[in-house]
């Protein structure tokens, strides 16, 4: 037997050591060696995030040429770079809406049990996994001027010339619903399946329809998740750069702000000029989330009842 096994407990009342002391003190506070278990995950969010993201705020304030704001100056009195902001929101907004609002009756119907239940998720989450490229490929050839569409409607007379769905916002649009809603429409069902559904049974014993079940009962509760959806859809749309150039016109009408940016900092190398405008970007996002998580907390607080 060791002599840690046969050494005596300290009497009941003893004074601890300092060092007891203070691990005691810690772990009232909810400190205690578990906490190490986040430092891989610290770890790669101050390499990954924090560190890219203070380099470049820091390098944003460095411009090639006058004071520190002079980078910011310069892209907002620029209108042609200016505008970038509005033709991404353009985009961003009601891309990241549809979504959510597209996912909020299917996910309603899905979280039941029902036969081909796990075939029909699967084709509702397929674009995950196409990817932003396969996606524009695939509706340059399908909404493209010789794609199906456009051949249907000739074929069948309902138009004279080919409707220009691609390298238009269109395009865009189209392909930012499609590789969007998949990731709106299970974060929506994640949520739906965390509200208790006893809820909504004592509702309907009681003579509520489904539909005053839902607009009572269910959207109340869901509202904090479909909020937290469309920022991080908001967030997914804001970012776009592949498609608006593989689908858009990255010269004109689809010209968003990553565009800007990456044409500062690669094709200008004015890397400072590029910072100050992925700034500009974070910024933008972080007053639309900003509207939306306050619109949120005015329009219902409480308890979501479960996940959301």
């Amino acid at each position: 037997m060791s002599a840690t096994a046969t050494r005596p407990a300290p009497p009941a009342g003893a004074p601890q050591s300092p060092r007891a002391h203070w691990r005691h003190r810690l772990a009232e506070r909810g400190v205690d060696a578990q906490l190490w278990l986040l430092a891989p995950a610290v770890l790669f969010v101050v390499l990954l995030f924090l560190y890219p993201f203070f380099y470049g705020l820091g390098l944003s304030f460095q411009p090639t040429e006058g004071g520190p704001f002079s980078d910011y100056a310069r892209f907002f009195g620029d209108a042609y770079q200016r505008d970038t902001m509005w033709i991404t929101l353009r985009l961003a907004l009601p891309a990241a809406l549809l979504n959510v609002l597209a996912s909020v009756p299917i996910a309603y119907r899905m979280r039941g049990r029902f036969r081909g239940k796990r075939l029909v998720t699967i084709l509702l989450v397929v674009p995950i996994t196409l990817g932003t490229v396969l996606t524009a490929q695939g509706l340059l050839n399908f909404l493209g001027p010789t794609g199906w569409f456009n051949r249907v409607l000739l074929a069948l007379h309902l138009t004279d010339e080919p409707v220009r769905l691609v390298h238009n916002y269109w395009g865009v649009f189209f392909s930012l619903v499609i590789t969007g809603f998949p990731f709106a429409f299970l974060l929506v069902l994640s949520y739906l399946t965390g509200i208790d559904p006893t809820l909504e049974r004592a509702a309907a014993t009681l003579g509520a329809g489904w539909w005053r079940r839902f607009r009572m009962i269910t959207l109340p509760l869901l509202a904090p998740g479909l909020a937290t959806t469309f920022c991080l859809t908001f967030v997914l749309a804001f970012s776009v750069f592949p498609s608006a150039v593989l689908v858009g016109n990255p010269a004109g009408e689809t010209r968003v702000i990553s565009i800007a940016a990456y044409q500062a900092a690669y094709e200008q190398y004015d890397y400072p000029y590029a910072s100050a405008i992925a700034m500009i970007m974070g910024l933008i996002e972080l007053v639309v989330i900003s509207v939306v998580l306050l619109a949120r907390t005015r329009l219902y607080t409480g308890s979501t009842g479960g996940k959301g």
